[in-house]
């Protein structure tokens, strides 16, 4: 832990306010950015943020040194976080079992305005034509295309897979990228 840091809590463990906005300020940002990731409404997120602050800074004294105090204060915001997330009960309503009212049960369908046989024809269609132009390219080009954009592998990956320089690597996909961008042009 930095010095600076373990001075500070020193501080705010001898009642030193000064101390106590430093620490909130240098990992204000880092905790909001914890919380927003798990509970996704802006004011939450503030309120949860300074909750986390006032768990932490009452429960200072059981922050033992050897730990980092960044994971600690993590570990508070992430547990802040998902305590908010269990006590927050949606209510939900069963789209499979009828409701039942005053008058009796009632059943309740919702169109699904989604499908669109006509877009799903062209998605296939469109997806046909990419596997259709990369199945075209010639061996070299469409061997770094596949393992780039459809196995999602590095540079350095592609090269140690091939046994060739990281620069042929480049060359060829961005070959292979030009020559994909003609062919689809003209199914257009």
């Amino acid at each position: 832990m930095a010095e600076a840091e373990e001075r500070l809590i020193q501080e705010a463990l001898e009642g030193d306010q000064e101390a106590y906005r430093k620490l909130f300020e240098a990992h204000r940002r880092a905790i909001h950015h914890i919380i927003a990731k798990l509970v996704h409404n802006r004011e939450e997120v503030r309120d949860l943020v300074q909750e986390t602050f006032i768990k932490a800074f009452n429960s200072l004294e059981s922050y033992r040194k050897e730990y980092r105090f960044t994971t600690w204060l993590y570990k508070i915001a992430a547990n802040n976080s998902i305590d908010y997330l269990r006590k927050k009960k949606i209510e939900s309503l069963s789209l499979d079992r009828p409701l039942e009212t005053e008058e009796g049960f009632l059943t309740i369908e919702i169109a699904d305005l989604t499908y669109s046989p006509d877009r799903d024809l062209a998605t296939k269609e469109k997806r046909l034509s990419i596997v259709e132009a990369i199945d075209s390219l010639p061996p070299k080009y469409r061997e770094v295309i596949v393992l780039r954009h459809q196995e999602d592998k590095s540079y350095e990956e592609i090269s140690r897979t091939l046994s060739i320089p990281i620069g042929t690597v480049k060359a060829r996909i961005f070959r292979a990228r030009e020559l994909l961008k003609k062919k689809l042009k003209s199914l257009r």
